[in-house]
């Protein structure tokens, strides 16, 4: 379509392009996100650790994750995508590349606490380019995209990575991953543009990606408001229960538990926790879809927790599971957590649409507390219980150890299921 001016909107491959690059980002941040899964066993042996020191490591990434969630709405306010994603991009390589090349522990902590602050603003900023450059009627799948995309650099970071982790040693290997993001920021930096207009396009007509990232007078006000609210309060604590079981075993502890148990190599291990993530990917939009179809947000989230719990609790409690029936459970397990999808609009629907974005922020952060908690804790747990014995010079844990340290993600899992129990459905509705 041309306009009066003689400006047509962007035609799709252009969009695509543009987000494309930001998505590149965003799949970096999940690569880096699970990477160390496939590294447990280098790490240790590299820096003389234990379980804690490693659940520490690879929680510095949440920790600084986390505490970006609210700030980075704020700062792509002002700075817009193109900013945003570049520099949280060379942010990120450099992060990576200090992580490659560190000498002594301290240095890799440095690394990963960078790499989590820098790319949590992957998806703000993807959300942002889908958001000017694409129709409204697109808005919805391309941000579903961007999910899908994240899932394949879990992929890469799976059996991929270990396979060069192997042939090259996770040193190189990492480098070579700093590198490419550095290309990715130069790309990003050269290539895009926050609106059309400055490539020469009609700017598409669509409303704010997140109306509470508008510049308020206190963002401290903004969360008072949206604690008010009962859902708010349970809505942060739940998803944590669902999606930190997930990411601490895919993410950290599950390919040492299946080596060390299963007797699996590390690569077929990596590949059976990247297809849990793999499952989850697809259960989200598929518990999305249900639960806009039924009008219900509440039944489908609790028969979602309850079917990841009793998962769960069959892999951690049962030893030496045939692999057909652990490979289906973990399926199983990674399809019921996409039930933590529900999460954000079930909590949008609880407040008034003035503070959809912050009760949003609030809802991510929740999120990512599972996994910032869980892998830590699962590490202090294991070593409680480790018994001495040593392979290569790295600790091996029993299973009554990954038992009590698996114990801690029941635990919360089960307690999400019960404080659902105490959520106001929303039966889709928005707030008045």
């Amino acid at each position: 379509m041309i306009t009066a001016d003689g400006k047509a909107s962007p035609p799709l491959r252009v969009a695509w392009l543009v987000w494309g690059l930001g998505a590149l980002f965003y799949l970096m941040a999940f690569f880096q996100r699970v990477a160390p899964a496939v590294m447990t066993d280098a790490l240790m042996r590299e820096f003389n650790i234990g379980a804690t020191a490693l659940g520490n490591l690879s929680a510095l990434y949440f920790y600084s994750y986390v505490a970006m969630q609210i700030p980075t709405g704020i700062i792509a306010d002002g700075w817009g995508p193109r900013r945003l994603l570049s520099l949280g991009a060379l942010v990120a390589a450099s992060g990576t590349l200090i992580f490659a090349l560190a000498p002594g522990f301290a240095l890799v902590g440095l690394g990963r606490f960078l790499i989590g602050g820098s790319v949590a603003v992957a998806f703000v900023g993807c959300l942002q380019l889908a958001n000017n450059w694409f129709p409204p009627r697109l808005y919805g799948m391309v941000a579903g995209m961007a999910l899908f995309v994240g899932i394949i650099g879990a992929v890469c970071a799976g059996p991929p990575l270990r396979l060069c982790v192997n042939a090259f040693g996770w040193r190189p290997t990492i480098l070579v991953s700093g590198l490419a993001t550095v290309a990715i920021a130069a790309a990003i930096w050269i290539l895009v543009r926050d609106h059309p207009h400055q490539k020469g396009y009609r700017d598409r007509v669509s409303t704010p990606i997140n109306p509470a990232l508008d510049r308020r007078p206190s963002v401290l006000a903004g969360i008072r408001d949206v604690l008010r609210y009962p859902n708010t309060i349970l809505l942060f604590l739940i998803p944590g229960g669902v999606v930190g079981p997930l990411l601490a075993f895919s993410g950290l502890w599950g390919v040492p538990f299946l080596v060390t148990h299963y007797h699996l190599n590390p690569t077929r291990a990596a590949a059976l926790t990247t297809t849990l993530l793999v499952a989850w990917a697809v259960g989200g939009p598929v518990f999305g879809w249900l639960s806009d179809r039924t009008g219900r947000r509440k039944p489908l989230y609790v028969s979602g927790c309850v079917l990841a719990l009793v998962c769960w609790a069959l892999i951690i409690y049962i030893p030496n599971l045939p692999l057909t029936a652990l490979s289906a459970l973990l399926i199983v397990a990674g399809l019921s957590s996409g039930c933590m999808i529900i999460s954000f609009a079930f909590v949008k629907e609880s407040v008034p649409a003035r503070l959809t974005g912050t009760v949003t922020g609030v809802t991510n952060m929740g999120v990512m507390m599972g996994p910032m908690l869980l892998q830590p804790a699962i590490g202090w747990m294991l070593d409680r219980h480790w018994q001495g014995a040593l392979a290569d010079g790295i600790r091996v844990y029993g299973l009554e150890a990954y038992q009590a340290g698996f114990g801690l993600m029941i635990a919360w899992i089960a307690l999400s299921a019960v404080l659902l129990i105490f959520t106001q459905d929303t039966y889709c509705k928005p707030r008045g």
